[in-house]
């Protein structure tokens, strides 16, 4: 049987190399490019046909999840009406490895009337489509990955990368921050850590609430009640401590014998680490990683205990 863990291998080097080799390629042109996208007032609109028509809406999905106000737009659909929607303060990414797609060429001389400026992307710095240019990237390849030289993957895999480096490019210079990016992602997993808050996701009912004198089996249960792995000591209304799993686990090997008479005061740890239910989920998640631990004691402006937050529920 073949080995086809082999043809991957090759694919993947030869993809890696076609990224590399895009680095002698890097012309002052990326840098106008990523000035011409910067300043720009409009939209910064991507084009192409066929796989890099793909390639660009991807690039411009990166974008616009970056701080980018971008869109894709196929020209052929700019034919029946979408042209209408170009307006001089726009700048137009055109995407064509060989820099001679016809639909694409037909498409750029009505961007050229409206003056709206071009980022051509092509694997061939003397095509029209590089003439047509205002800048032009170089994304050429010595061969594409696939046994034939014929599909494109080398190609689209360099268009990628370079759309890419312009995303990186344009996060450092707008000081595009993880915060900003959460306001796009309000959805994702990061959307929730960075713009939620602690009380969204606390466990604030049957909390394991214990008194200073409580026998350590008593204790036990209510640790085990929520498996949150902690109970919270209230004396008056006040926080006077928390015993943790940890806890009784050094109880029961430091006082073998006495550990079943011993109560919650004795073992308990009487600064525990706490954080305000208005706190945001990644700082509760920080505080965590900072001092190894694996949740948090909740309490609300009054300094009263109102929840656990555990580290799972900042993820």
């Amino acid at each position: 049987m073949l080995d086809v863990n082999n043809y991957a291998v090759k694919c993947f080097n030869d993809e890696a190399k076609a990224i590399t080799d895009m680095i002698a390629n890097l012309t002052d042109d990326f840098s106008k490019a990523v000035d011409l996208i910067y300043n720009c007032k409009g939209r910064f609109v991507i084009t192409g046909v066929g796989k890099s028509g793909h390639i660009g809406a991807k690039i411009s999905a990166t974008l616009a999840s970056t701080g980018t106000p971008s869109f894709f737009v196929n020209p052929l659909d700019a034919y029946h009406g979408d042209l209408g929607m170009f307006t001089s303060d726009d700048v137009v990414m055109a995407i064509s490895y060989s820099g001679q797609t016809d639909e694409l060429l037909r498409f750029v001389p009505l961007l050229l009337e409206r003056n709206i400026p071009i980022i051509g992307v092509s694997g061939n710095p003397k095509s029209l489509l590089a003439q047509y240019s205002a800048c032009h990237l170089n994304v050429h390849v010595e061969r594409e990955a696939d046994p034939l030289n014929l599909a494109p993957t080398s190609s689209t895999t360099a268009t990628l990368a370079m759309g890419d480096a312009l995303a990186c490019a344009l996060i450092n210079v707008r000081n595009f921050k993880s915060s900003d990016f959460a306001q796009f992602h309000p959805g994702g997993s990061l959307g929730k850590r960075l713009l939620s808050k602690v009380k969204d996701s606390m466990v604030s009912t049957n909390l394991p609430i214990v008194s200073i004198n409580d026998k350590i089996s008593e204790t036990i249960i209510e640790i085990s009640k929520t498996k949150l792995g902690i109970a919270v000591a209230i004396v008056d209304g006040k926080i006077a401590g928390v015993v943790t799993d940890g806890d009784v686990r050094r109880a029961m090997n430091d006082e073998k014998d006495r550990f079943f008479n011993l109560t919650v005061n004795e073992i308990m740890t009487t600064t525990p680490k706490i954080i305000s239910e208005q706190a945001k989920l990644t700082e509760a998640g920080n505080m965590m990683l900072q001092y190894n631990i694996h949740s948090l004691v909740v309490v609300n402006d009054k300094q009263e205990f109102v929840g656990v937050i555990d580290s799972f529920s900042c993820m």
